[in-house]
C-alpha cells in the first residue's frame, strides 16, 4: 500500500522537475555576462595571410598573357625549331630532292617569269633598289603657265559673269523687249555666236559694246552710243530679259549652242530698214520683227 502511494508522488512530482530543470538551464543560457569575465578573443588576421587564404588550393590565380607577351623560355624556343625542322623536312613538291641551286638555274627560274612573274623575286628587288618617287601631278611650271594663260581667283570670276549677264540682259531689253522669247533669244543667239567667232571681242560686254567710245552711233548696237540713258524703265521686261540672260549666259558658258538662229548669224536688222550691207550677206531666218544674216 505504501509503495502505491510513493509512486503516486513520484508521477506527481515529475512534470514539476522537468520544468525546474529547463528553466535553470535558460537562466544560465541567458544570465549577461559579467564585465570582469576574462573572454579569450583571436588575433587579427595579417593582411597577407588573408589574401593568400583567399586564393584556391592549387596556388594562386594568375591572368593569361596574350601570344604577343608570351616569355621566350628555353622549351618555347626549343619547340619552336624542332617544329620548323619537322616542316622544313617535308618534300612540297613531290618531286624528290632539289638540285642546288646554281647561276645557270636561277637565270633559267627567271626566264620563265614570263607566266605571271615571279613575287619572290620583285619583293627582293623592293628592298634592294629603292622605288622611284611619284613626281607631283602639278609643278611650279605648270602653275606659272595657268596663271599666264588667264587665271583668275573665284571673286573675280563671280564679278565678270555677273557683269556678263546684266551686259546681255542690256541687250536683250533694248533690242527686243517687244519681241517674243523666240525672238529675244535669236538677239541673245547672234550676241553669243559673235563671241565666239573670232571676228569680234570674245566676250559678251565686249560685243555688246565694242566701238561705244568712239562717238555718236559708232557702235555695233545703237542702244550703246545713241547718248540716252539706258536705266531700264519698264520693270517687267527688265525682269523678264535679266531671266532671259541668265539663261543664254549658262549655255555660253558651258559651250552650249543656243539654237535659235545658226550659229554662223553674226548680223541682224530690223524689217523697218534696208542697210546696204544686207545686200552682201546671205539671209538665214526671220524672227519677228528682226531679219539674221550669215556672212558670205
Amino acid at each position: 500500500m505504501r509503495s502505491n502511494r510513493q509512486q503516486i508522488i513520484a508521477r506527481a512530482l515529475s512534470p514539476v522537475l522537468a520544468v525546474c530543470a529547463a528553466a535553470l538551464v535558460l537562466f544560465v543560457t541567458l544570465s549577461p555576462v559579467r564585465a570582469d569575465t576574462n573572454v579569450a578573443l583571436p588575433d587579427p588576421v595579417p593582411e597577407a595571410i588573408a589574401e593568400l587564404r583567399l586564393q584556391p588550393a592549387l596556388g594562386a590565380v594568375q591572368v593569361p598573357l596574350a601570344p604577343s607577351e608570351l616569355a621566350l623560355t628555353p622549351e618555347l624556343l626549343a619547340n619552336y625549331a624542332a617544329r620548323q625542322q619537322a616542316l622544313r623536312a617535308v618534300d612540297v613538291t613531290l618531286a624528290g630532292p632539289q638540285p642546288e641551286l646554281t647561276p645557270d638555274l636561277l637565270m633559267g627560274y627567271i626566264s620563265r617569269g614570263s607566266f605571271g612573274g615571279n613575287n619572290a623575286l620583285s619583293a627582293i628587288a623592293s628592298f634592294t633598289e629603292p622605288a622611284p618617287r611619284p613626281q607631283p601631278s602639278v609643278t611650279s611650271d605648270m602653275l606659272a603657265t595657268y596663271v599666264e594663260s588667264g587665271y583668275q581667283p573665284i571673286e573675280k570670276r563671280v564679278e565678270l559673269a555677273n557683269s556678263e549677264r546684266d551686259c546681255l540682259a542690256q541687250a536683250i531689253y533694248h533690242e527686243a523687249r517687244g519681241e517674243s522669247a523666240k525672238g529675244q533669244l535669236a538677239v541673245a543667239n547672234v550676241i553669243v555666236n559673235r563671241a565666239r567667232s573670232g571676228k569680234f571681242p570674245d566676250s559678251l560686254c565686249g560685243v555688246i559694246y565694242q566701238n561705244a567710245n568712239k562717238g555718236l552711233y559708232r557702235c555695233q548696237f545703237t542702244f550703246a552710243c545713241d547718248g540716252r540713258n539706258n536705266v531700264p524703265a519698264e520693270r517687267r521686261a527688265w525682269a523678264k530679259s535679266q531671266d532671259l540672260a541668265r539663261k543664254v549666259y549658262a549655255e555660253f558658258a558651258q559651250g552650249k549652242e543656243i539654237g535659235v538662229v545658226p550659229g554662223s548669224t553674226l548680223y541682224y536688222h530690223t524689217t523697218a530698214v534696208a542697210p546696204s550691207w544686207s545686200y552682201t550677206f546671205n539671209r538665214v531666218a526671220v524672227v519677228d520683227s528682226h531679219i539674221f544674216y550669215s556672212p558670205n
